[in-house]
């Protein structure tokens, strides 16, 4: 029987697109009406926006798919930690994410730089965020201690 689980995320917005104030909510309560909105979007205002709440879901799922790759491989991480960097550009036709950079440092006993590298590479095709997305995914995997 194949595996298919549907998580819920929801956003309220109320106003204009400057003048306006969002509320985003997850299903889990880890984020409940949390506030986001032009300003956190456009002006580095306080609160949350789409590309950054992207980028925390690429890295979360990203890190978990190459737990699973190292596993196959007989390796665990003693640590791994990603971040994702999104980028938002106006484009012809509006607004696109053009790139996410994943940098990654981890320290994995028992392999090597190049053994780390496939792997990881491996992961961020595998990952299911990523291939949910058309933009260019780059990463930048170090292998630490």
């Amino acid at each position: 029987m194949a595996v298919k689980i549907v998580r819920t995320a929801s956003a309220h917005w109320t106003g204009g697109l400057r003048d306006g104030k969002g509320a985003i909510s997850l299903e889990s309560g880890a984020m409940k009406d949390y506030p986001y909105g032009f300003a956190a979007r456009f002006e580095g205002q306080k609160g949350t926006n789409p590309e950054e709440l992207l980028g925390a879901s690429h890295a979360g799922c990203f890190t978990m798919a190459l737990s699973l790759i190292l596993g196959e491989a007989k390796l665990t991480a003693t640590e791994m930690s990603t971040s994702a960097k999104v980028t938002l550009e106006q484009v012809e036709g509006g607004f696109s994410i053009t790139a996410v950079h994943l940098t990654l440092r981890a320290k994995i006993p028992g392999t090597d730089q190049k053994t780390f590298e496939e792997l990881a590479n491996k992961a961020k095709a595998g990952c299911p965020i990523s291939k949910v997305l058309k933009a260019d995914i780059t990463l930048d995997a170090k292998l630490e201690g």
